[in-house]
């Protein structure tokens, strides 16, 4: 039962009663106003569903409630959430780890609003060619007819296809599929033989066919349909139509071009996008220059630059440049010729110095105004919309933050808990989902959920200062807000080395550095230094093009148009891939992109469940097989849903809902698959078990109770098998490619790449993530991790530490070693917090 609300205690407390979202247990807790609150608990104890899930979605529900209903439509609408009541509410602002845009239309400066400042700043204080008339704000916009570049449209890349794209061998003949870009199944064989009833020669050699033969089959618009005589020959099919012959069907034609740019434009298939993506060729726009704007608006210049280059300096480099124009040092020699451009100048120089101070503080000083939001992290961008609330200058609301230490070095993090304090100071609250100790310390109020995760979670079990979480028993956390020296463990030393020499990408220039193999190694760094450039995309680039083996993500990433240029590294391996015979690159990208994908279809478990099931007696009866348990399979599902298990509702004014499926119940089986059961539990119910209840329930069998253990410890054990892989965050999704892994029998002389796979975790989960990442190594692997987790860098066996600092002033190796070694180095900023560990 809720407590009864008390008029005494609402003044300074946010008071809730009766929680029950998710796994919340029908919880009351009080919380303070205008302090810095620390919500705390293993993944998956229900910290969220507290935070964001109950007090943040009840605060923008009642905002909603002030809006027109039309309004309504244009915010992304959290669901009401279950509690009894919340009494001391004030407006909330969440700020949560999200990707960015999805297009490189969407930037640094577009999220952060500086654009706009540049693009007034240049149209009133830029300097104007002789004789240019002025231009606009919006003229300096890519985004806008009146500034994009009309012949790139304002993306900065020409897109288009050639014949050497589309026949990268002109000695096949057109049977011999000369035109590759064409579709390779029956498609493809039914375009040929419309050649063939269009009279031409598909039996030729490409390159001694006429010039206007081959760029008429590439080129044209034409779509003649046609008589098709299937499996004739040349000979034949010439008499077929001479006799006039009945066809096997009509087909139409559609030239190379017409077909792969179609393709690319209207599919939903990411396969098809990227097959035909291959024969697409990206160039820089010869017009623009891949600046994606008129040429009259490249023209204005500022301190020496047009607007893109000036968007493409590091920040703490505009800094710098502008500090100057805010202080009015360069302006008295304007004033009497020009004093309205002075003002201006002045005036906008003021509001974009105190708004850089703001990120620079947050540790994001290397980043440019122009890099585009889907190529920086969660944490990145969250930090970004924390600047901007900051500058904002808002009072009395509550900010529900969601680990906005994620990605931060600890000496980052300091600079962080400056920029949180001074939002509270200025009178707001700031309640914080959050694993690291070092905000944990800082915190006023402590609310720690949990005991474990999931429905043996939900519970408070302490709300109060810091200081009294110790005396809370039950509590996991309390544990680990001191650092503790590790427990010594024998260090691996490497037998073998991996050495790469003249590593060239972003802000790594020429670079010799050796990795060890057959151990663990971590890779540190301030944020920006360059780990990432280093590990996550130069070595992952090198390896993989000396094995052969194409990376999956980045075949996805060239399969959009709008993309920023593909940028390539340089650099050679020297020695030590002889020890390598396979690459895995372990990141936090989703492992689907439909409801449809989820844990359990993703490692395979579903499979062995499905046998289960087909096993049963009534399937056997029935003979249902294993693909009747599929709720992709249309045997198996609801009808009404196809086994999606909601519809969406138009709701005209209000926006589109979706609800549980009223035929299936949301359960995405018909009735007659639902009948069947195995241990008293139909598909469905098995799918809405997690995985710490599926490992229970398994019990009798071996290799999904193997499986299932797997994923319990990397700290997945809260997660349903049935949840879909649009509702995990990226370090859920990274851990659950990691427990594939781990399942797969390991043969050894694997390499494994994580990039901060503690992303999320508990500092009690992150202890599970250390041994399941040393049983990775003593089975003959090499894990290579970028971490700013001092106890995983402690926990290694090999450290390299990128510096010294950011951007430009980063990309060196500043200290290498073992944990000791490293942390006696008095030029790391690494080495004073790893000292806390060893």
């Amino acid at each position: 039962m809720a407590q009864e609300f008390n008029d005494d205690n609402i003044a300074g407390f946010v008071q809730v009663r009766g929680a029950k979202e998710h796994n919340l247990n029908n919880i009351d807790v009080d919380i303070p106003r205008n302090k810095l609150v620390v919500f705390t608990g293993i993944s998956g104890s229900g910290k969220s569903s507290l935070a964001f899930g109950t007090i943040y979605a009840e605060a923008q529900r009642r905002y909603l409630e002030s809006v027109s209903p039309y309004a309504r439509r244009f915010f992304n609408q959290m669901s009401v959430p279950d509690v009894e009541a919340i009494h001391g509410l004030p407006p909330a602002v969440a700020l949560q780890q999200s990707r960015g845009g999805t297009t490189v239309r969407s930037t640094v400066g577009s999220v952060t609003t500086i654009s706009n400042l540049l693009r007034m700043l240049y149209s009133r204080g830029g300097d104007y060619p002789a004789n240019q008339s002025i231009i606009y704000a919006e003229g300096f916009s890519a985004n806008t007819p009146e500034g994009a570049c009309p012949k790139c449209h304002g993306i900065g890349r020409i897109y288009d296809v050639t014949e050497k794209s589309m026949v990268p061998n002109d000695s096949l003949t057109i049977r011999e599929r000369a035109v590759e870009a064409w579709p390779s199944a029956w498609q493809g064989q039914n375009l040929r033989e419309i050649l063939m009833t269009l009279g031409f020669d598909v039996d030729k050699p490409w390159k001694d066919l006429p010039q206007k033969d081959r760029d008429w089959i590439l080129f044209t618009d034409e779509t003649p349909t046609v008589p098709v005589y299937s499996g004739l020959s040349a000979p034949e099919v010439k008499r077929a139509l001479e006799l006039n012959l009945p066809a096997s069907y009509m087909g139409t034609f559609t030239g190379a071009k017409r077909y792969v740019l179609q393709t690319f434009a209207n599919t939903n298939s990411q396969m098809m996008k990227r097959r035909v993506s291959q024969y697409m060729l990206n160039t820089e726009c010869p017009v623009c220059h891949g600046k994606r704007l008129k040429r009259e608006s490249l023209s204005v210049k500022f301190d020496g630059y047009d607007i893109i280059d000036l968007s493409n300096l590091p920040l703490s480099q505009l800094m710098d440049i502008f500090t100057s124009y805010a202080e009015g040092q360069f302006l008295n020699k304007e004033k009497d010729k020009f004093p309205e451009k002075a003002i201006v100048v002045q005036n906008i120089a003021i509001d974009l110095v105190a708004r850089l101070k703001i990120m620079i503080d947050l540790g994001l000083g290397y980043l440019s105004l122009e890099r585009s939001t889907p190529s920086i992290s969660p944490g990145e961008l969250q930090r970004l919309r924390l600047a901007t609330q900051v500058h904002s200058n808002l009072f009395g609301v509550i900010y529900v933050l969601d680990e906005p230490s994620a990605g931060l070095h600890p000496a980052d993090t300091e600079a962080l808990f400056t920029v949180l304090q001074k939002l509270k100071d200025v009178g707001n609250s700031m309640f914080i989902v959050e694993h690291e100790v070092d905000i944990i310390r800082h915190c006023d109020w402590i609310v720690d959920v949990g005991p474990e995760a999931g429905t043996n979670g939900g519970e408070i079990l302490y709300s109060g200062p810091l200081e009294g979480l110790q005396l809370v028993e039950r509590s996991l956390t309390r544990h680990y807000i001191t650092p503790k020296p590790i427990a010594k463990k024998k260090v691996r030393k490497a037998e073998q080395w991996l050495q790469v020499n003249n590593v060239t990408r972003n802000n790594i220039q020429n670079l010799d550095v050796s990795f060890p193999l057959g151990v663990l190694t971590s890779i540190t760094g301030t944020s920006g230094s360059g780990k990432s450039s280093l590990v996550s995309q130069a070595l992952v680039d090198l390896v993989s093009d000396y094995l052969g083996q194409e990376i999956e993500e980045a075949k996805e990433e060239q399969s959009e148009l709008l993309q920023e240029n593909i940028i390539h590294t340089s650099g050679v391996i020297a020695d030590g891939m002889q020890h390598i015979k396979r690459l895995v690159r372990v990141d936090q990208k989703p492992i689907g992109r439909t409801p449809r994908s989820n844990l359990a279809t993703y490692t395979g478990l579903f499979d062995r469940i499905r046998q289960l099931f087909a096993e049963t007696p009534m399937a056997k009866s029935r003979k249902y097989d294993v693909g009747r348990f599929s709720f992709n399979v249309a045997k198996g599902r609801c009808t009404h849903c196809k086994g999606e298990g909601f519809v969406m509702v138009e709701l005209l004014f209000l926006p589109s809902v979706y609800t549980p499926c009223p035929t299936c119940k949301g359960t995405r089986y018909n009735e007659k698959t639902l009948e069947v059961t195995y241990n008293n539990k139909n598909i469905a119910k098995v799918l809405d078990l997690t995985v710490d209840e599926a490992w229970n329930f398994f019990q009798h069998d071996k290799s999904l109770r193997q499986s299932l253990d797997v994923l319990k410890q990397v700290g997945l054990g809260y997660i349903r098998l049935g949840q879909p892989a649009t509702e995990l965050s990226g370090g859920e999704a990274q851990r659950i490619k990691l427990a594939s892994e781990l399942q797969r029998t390991q043969r050894g002389k694997t390499l494994y790449i994580l990039d901060e796979p503690t992303t999320g975790l508990h500092p009690f989960d992150v202890e599970k993530l250390i041994g399941q990442l040393n049983l990775l190594v003593d089975a003959g692997n090499t894990v290579i991790t970028i971490e700013h987790d001092m106890h995983v860098v402690a926990s290694s066996d090999w450290v390299i530490d990128i510096g010294p600092g950011a951007g430009k002033d980063g990309g060196q190796i500043v200290a290498e070693g073992t944990p000791v070694e490293v942390a006696k180095n008095t030029k790391s900023k690494t080495a004073k917090y790893l000292a806390e560990y060893v």
